[in-house]
């Protein structure tokens, strides 16, 4: 009596989880290649957010595949090693869009945030850098105030108790401890101007840091806009936020 032999599923078998192998790595290169090639000057930014959307949907789906065959003893047996590694590379792709994506549900579809909406700082330096770019510089009015107030209710001036010229020099100092790059610093007039880039998509925004005179001390007013983009998922507000602290916790 003859046993049952298995080598017609071998095949089967190993495709299966070089199938399982190469979505994840699919999911993982989407990814990789999103920002830095938008960088690189390859494709325009929606492409490279395109990219992102994609490699969640490839990554869930090389996720699931890679547990189901983990859960298999025949395709398990096969190669665990590589399929675990498989499930590792699409959870990472996933929780990493899944975070990006949390992100940008959670604050208001909004690009331009200051902490003086009635009197927003106003962009001058900065203006020959944005032609061409998307965004226009125009504060959006009641309209954008009343979505960052709802959004962003702690975005305020931060009062300081020393004089707008000691103030203005830590400014300065900040700003470059940030990694910003100053593009004009005015100080009879109290205006620092400067760009930054985000992390991962190079997206430049502008920022205007605004110092005057209130009674004995000094107010910092702060505007940051991005160039692209209808949201910035946050990214201006954190900024305006980390170099408010700095300047509370260097007074």
């Amino acid at each position: 009596m003859s046993g049952y032999d298995p080598s017609p599923l071998v095949r089967p078998i190993a495709l299966f989880r070089w199938l399982v192998i190469l979505v994840a790595l699919a999911a993982a290169l989407a990814l990789l290649a999103s920002g830095p090639g938008y960088r690189l000057g390859l494709w325009h930014f929606r492409t490279g957010i395109s990219l992102v959307r994609w490699a969640a949907y490839i990554g869930i789906a090389g996720a699931l595949l890679a547990v189901v065959a983990l859960a298999i003893p025949r395709l398990r047996a096969a190669g665990a090693r590589s399929l675990a590694a498989a499930l590792v590379v699409a959870g990472v792709v996933v929780g990493i869009t899944g975070y990006w994506a949390q992100r940008a549900w959670s604050v208001p579809r909004i690009h331009d945030i200051s902490t003086d909406t009635d009197n927003p700082p106003q962009l001058v330096a900065t203006l020959p850098l944005r032609n061409g770019s998307e965004n226009t510089a125009v504060y959006g009015g009641p309209k954008l105030a009343a979505e960052q107030r709802q959004g962003y209710p702690d975005i305020a001036p931060l009062a300081l108790a020393e004089p707008p010229q000691t103030v203005f020099e830590r400014a300065q100092r900040v700003a470059r401890e940030m990694g910003w790059q100053i593009i004009a610093a005015d100080r009879p007039a109290g205006r620092i101007e400067a760009t930054d880039k985000t992390l991962w998509f190079g997206f430049q925004d502008d920022i205007v840091v605004r110092i005057a005179a209130d009674g004995g001390g000094s107010r910092v007013d702060v505007r940051s806009v991005s160039r692209v983009g209808r949201s910035d998922i946050g990214t201006n507000a954190r900024r305006i936020r980390g170099f408010l602290g700095r300047m509370k916790d260097a007074a």
